[in-house]
């Protein structure tokens, strides 16, 4: 983890969206940016919480620990925040842990300046509790998945996700980042090999191509078909 000196914000973070504009001074002057290799881990779930950070490039994924085993979350891409699960009366601790998926720059503020900020910025704490809102919803889905449907399905229904948060205009059908099958497996709830054998699955009844680690998705409809399925 290397900090940097802070540079000219080009305000596309979450938190830069949504305050007023005469707020992002303050943001300048209390920000850090922080330059992270692939696999650098900068929040260790159970650590003290600090402050939150927003994705300036790069990406992350939000894990936690799931028995013996890690599950992910949410990935966060540029502009996303990340750490604002720390946020709370009766929180001291982070319940998530991130690690950077490729070289990453996050902008850093500490907890005592972000509060203020949602104090002096009411569109932003609305505009927080909206994500939240959304976020439960994720991942209440996610776990009610993980009860009740078998892992193609699962697969299917994680698939159709990524490529709705990550989809790139322009490139039809392709999932906007690229995972590994261990990270793949940790998002869907399942061990590598199932996910590969899944995959491969997918691949001869054409409903996606892989080439490498990226994921095209050839049949969005049949894949949206499948995510909803119960067996």
């Amino acid at each position: 983890m290397k900090l940097t000196k802070p540079s000219t914000c080009d305000h596309s973070c979450f938190m830069c969206q949504h305050v007023v504009q005469e707020w992002r001074s303050h943001i300048n002057d209390n920000k850090q940016l922080i330059k992270l290799k692939r696999g650098e881990r900068f929040i260790e779930e159970g650590s003290a919480v600090r402050g939150v950070y927003f994705v300036q490039s790069g990406l992350v994924k939000v894990h936690r620990r799931w028995a013996d085993k890690e599950m992910i979350v949410r990935f966060a891409k540029k502009g996303d925040i990340v750490g604002h699960r720390g946020v709370g009366t009766a929180q001291d601790g982070y319940p998530i842990s991130a690690t950077a998926l490729e070289p990453t720059l996050l902008c850093f503020v500490d907890i005592t300046f972000f509060m203020s900020t949602l104090r002096f910025n009411p569109n932003l704490t609305y505009q927080l509790m909206l994500f939240f809102a959304d976020e439960l919803q994720v991942s209440e889905q996610k776990m009610g998945n993980m009860l009740q449907l078998p892992v193609k399905n699962r697969l299917a229904w994680s698939l159709v996700l990524l490529h709705k948060i990550f989809g790139i205009d322009g490139e039809d059908g392709y999932l906007g980042l690229t995972l590994s099958k261990t990270d793949l497996a940790a998002y869907v709830g399942t061990t590598y090999e199932t996910v590969y054998r899944v995959l491969a699955d997918f691949v001869d009844a054409r409903l996606l191509q892989l080439e490498g680690k990226k994921i095209f998705l050839k049949d969005l409809a049949a894949l949206r078909i499948l995510a909803l399925e119960k067996e």
